[in-house]
């Protein structure tokens, strides 16, 4: 466990480091984009290396709680889900978050099918370009019992695409003539990642910035509903058990990630809390469990490192790059399609 919270303390300093050191750089939009993931998996494999070296790593491997730590974070992550978003959002939002989530998602989990693809793999893939990157795929993950070694390749997909990102969108939108507006539900609704979200949108401007928040967390608020849809899915059609005696509703019951339910709560337990006090002090509080959630899903990150095993990503081939490449081509094209037919007369505030 040591070793662990070492590689993590690291982790969470570098992640505050980079960012510093490259403000006001022609590398500060890369710097502010590399996530916790990152670091957390290099050092993670940096430490799996060491350890395996010294003939340590099967011994301490009892540290390694991978599971413990993603599920306690995704409870975490459900304060920052308001669930009055999607009451007070913008219908635009709303309509653009369904369709996209809905179209990319299904010509996601279609290819990766027709490519062969194991079945928790392109679950893994298609959430993570369909929804809002890195957090989808841990929930995913979760909900369908994957393996640590395709959590790791599908963080590191969507890392990789998403940086180039930043640069290349608020490009594009300047080229095609977009107004502020159709640019930040662009960005927001097709770049996976927050993080990266933010930059581009800053890129683009402060009204894009803005219409690109909000477009994302309208799609991150979907989020448990899309882990409840892929428990129901695996429990009862990929995996189905023929167990006697025991019904449908509780073979889901057996196979539903208990921690959606946590999520959900603090959800509601957060919507209720900040409707009751200032802004001031429910930004103070949520900060907090925000910086729980993310030293605990930085501990998850670590194991997974540690827990690595190369074999297994050579098993994968270049096919799940080849999809989650194709998807995020759908996706770009999809979210540009919407943003242009949902946000062009669309007024914020």
């Amino acid at each position: 466990m040591l070793v662990v919270l070492v590689l993590a303390a690291v982790t969470r300093w570098l992640g505050k480091a980079v960012p510093e050191a490259t403000e006001g750089t022609s590398w500060e939009g890369v710097g502010a984009a590399l996530e916790f993931p990152v670091y957390a998996i290099l050092l993670g494999l940096l430490g799996n290396a060491v350890l395996s070296a010294t003939g340590l790593r099967d011994r301490l491997a009892g540290g390694f709680r991978t599971e413990f730590f993603i599920k306690t974070g995704l409870v975490l992550l459900g304060a920052s889900i308001n669930l009055a978003v999607i009451v007070k959002a913008a219908g635009p939002a709303v309509a653009q978050s369904v369709v996209l989530i809905s179209v990319v998602f299904g010509f996601s989990w279609w290819l990766g099918g027709r490519l062969g693809l194991d079945d928790k793999l392109r679950a893994l893939l298609s959430a993570a370009v369909a929804i809002c990157g890195v957090s989808a795929a841990i929930a995913a993950a979760g909900a369908v019992q994957a393996r640590r070694e395709q959590l790791a390749y599908s963080a590191s997909l969507v890392i990789a695409f998403a940086l180039p990102s930043i640069f290349v969108l608020p490009w594009a939108a300047g080229v095609l003539g977009l107004d502020p507006v159709v640019t930040g539900a662009w960005l927001g609704g097709n770049i996976d990642t927050t993080a990266a979200v933010t930059a581009a949108g800053a890129i683009a401007g402060e009204e894009s910035l803005q219409i690109a928040t909000i477009v994302k967390v309208t799609q991150n608020a979907l989020l448990g509903v899309v882990a409840v849809a892929l428990t129901a899915y695996f429990a009862l059609k990929v995996e189905r058990r023929a167990t006697t005696g025991t019904s449908a509703a509780g073979q889901l019951w057996q196979r539903f990630p208990k921690f959606v339910l946590g999520f959900l709560a603090t959800s509601i337990a957060a919507t209720v809390y900040l409707n009751t006090v200032d802004a001031a002090t429910g930004k103070a509080a949520v900060g907090v469990v925000n910086d729980l959630r993310t030293w605990f899903l930085i501990l998850a990150f670590v194991s997974i490192g540690l827990e690595f095993r190369a074999r297994d990503l050579r098993e994968a081939g270049w096919r799940p790059v080849g999809v989650f490449a194709a998807a995020t081509a759908v996706n770009l094209l999809a979210a540009l399609g919407l943003a242009v037919v949902l946000f062009s007369d669309f007024q914020p505030g």
